[in-house]
């Protein structure tokens, strides 16, 4: 069973920063992508950055130059730190990973934390 655990989401005023973390647990052979996803009230989920298993990032348009994702390979878990935020960056906010559990898995899954929440006061 594969888990992903997030943490570090809360209310900070607009200009502040917010750090969230995600770590994968469980049967993990296999990490490839690492990410973040967002989802506000009335929208669709977005992609907001993403970590491949060679450091490769992707980040939306909209927080380019704001926020940056990494990753501790050691320890399953990635990071989004989130600078000079706004009003628009208050959502959901989703970790996302790729994970084969197993050797014999051929593809890997996308496994979805719970979400956390992060609201950006004026």
């Amino acid at each position: 069973q594969v888990q992903l655990v997030e943490s570090g989401g809360g209310l900070v005023q607009a200009g502040g920063s917010l750090r969230l973390s995600c770590t994968a647990s469980g049967s993990i052979f296999n990490i490839n992508y690492m990410g973040w996803h967002r989802q506000a009230p009335g929208k669709q989920r977005e992609s907001v950055a993403a970590i491949s298993s060679g450091g490769s990032t992707n980040y939306a348009d909209s927080v380019k130059g704001r926020f940056t994702i990494s990753r501790d390979y050691a320890k399953n878990t990635v990071s989004l730190q989130m600078d000079s935020l706004r009003l628009e960056d208050t959502a959901v906010y989703y970790c996302a990973a790729d994970i084969r559990p197993y050797a014999y898995h051929y593809s890997p899954t996308r496994y979805w934390g719970q979400g956390t929440q992060v609201t950006v006061s004026s």
